[in-house]
Parts: structure tokens; C-alpha cells; sequence
């Protein structure tokens, strides 16, 4: 069977000026934006510094329990390369695919809160990500109402035309 490719629709200047008023004008679209980048940056900051260590002895976090469970790893350190690998991905889905991006870095959160859970002593910085856990998953479902982009569209239309071949 044969199947004709739709382009993804291009992004002309009105499209963008469109874009910007809304922007300007409409707090929801302002929200989901301003989370889009959030989730963006922040795992993708936390993900680099997993290997430089700048911020904070990442190594510190991580259960021991999680560590002797989970891990293929001998040590903390070598684990925690492979969090900042996980971490740096999720925020690049965020930027590309956000209506799946949000659920990736939730269901990420949900594993930090277990995680300090078992290590106690931490539970300030587990209720905050508790908070992000939940504004994770408002931010998915803030993605849903709104088109995310040329590129995650390409890469949808992409599947859904593989599926109904």
C-alpha cells in the first residue's frame, strides 16, 4: 500500500507572530511554556553536572539499597554517569516530544522520591520533588492542548502514518 507524506505545516512568519501574541496574551500557553523550558533545562543541567560534580556530590543521593538492587555498576560515582545520561535525555524529549517528555521526567521524579524515601534524612528535598512530580504531570497534560512543534510533530505524523500502513 502506498502512502503519500504530509509536510509538517511551516513555520512562516505569521505563524510565528500568531505565536508570539498568544504568548503576550494568554496566560496558559504562557504556563505551559515557561514549564516546557523548565523541564527542558533543569534535568539537562542535573544531568551534566552528574559528571562534573559542580553543584553538588550527586553521589550522596543515591540509596545504597538502589544502588545493590538496580545498579550494573560497581560504585555510586560510576551510577550516577548513567543518571546523568537518563536525566540529560529526559530533558531533550521534553524539548522534542513534550506530550511524552512530561510523563518520562514524572515517572523519573516518582523514582528521586522513592529513592529518598529509602535514604531518609532528605525529606525536604523529597517533598520538593514530590511538588515537581506533580508539576510534571500538569505540564503533560498542559502539553496535550497545545501543538508542540515542528519537530515532535514530524516525528508523530511519522508514526502514525507507520501504523496505519
Amino acid at each position: 500500500m502506498t502512502s503519500t507524506a504530509t509536510p509538517a505545516p511551516a513555520v512562516t512568519p505569521s505563524v510565528r507572530a500568531a505565536t508570539g501574541a498568544r504568548l503576550r496574551s494568554d496566560p496558559t500557553f504562557q504556563a505551559y511554556w515557561l514549564m516546557r523550558i523548565g523541564f527542558t533545562i533543569v534535568p539537562i543541567l542535573f544531568g551534566a553536572d552528574k559528571f562534573a560534580h559542580v553543584m553538588v556530590n550527586w553521589d550522596k543521593y543515591l540509596a545504597p539499597d538502589v544502588q545493590r538492587w538496580l545498579s550494573p555498576f560497581d560504585t555510586v560515582h560510576q551510577s550516577m554517569f548513567a543518571v546523568g545520561a537518563i536525566e540529560i535525555v529526559a530533558g531533550l524529549v521534553v524539548l522534542l516530544l513534550p506530550r511524552i517528555g512530561g510523563y518520562v521526567v514524572a515517572l523519573w521524579l516518582a523514582g528521586i522520591v522513592v529513592n529518598l524515601a529509602m535514604i531518609g534524612g532528605y525529606w525536604d528535598i523529597m517533598m520538593r520533588d514530590v511538588a515537581l512530580f506533580l508539576l510534571a504531570l500538569t505540564f503533560t497534560r498542559l502539553a496535550s492542548a497545545f501543538p508542540a512543534g515542528a519537530v515532535s510533530d514530524r516525528l508523530l505524523s511519522r508514526t502514525r502514518r507507520a501504523q496505519h500502513s
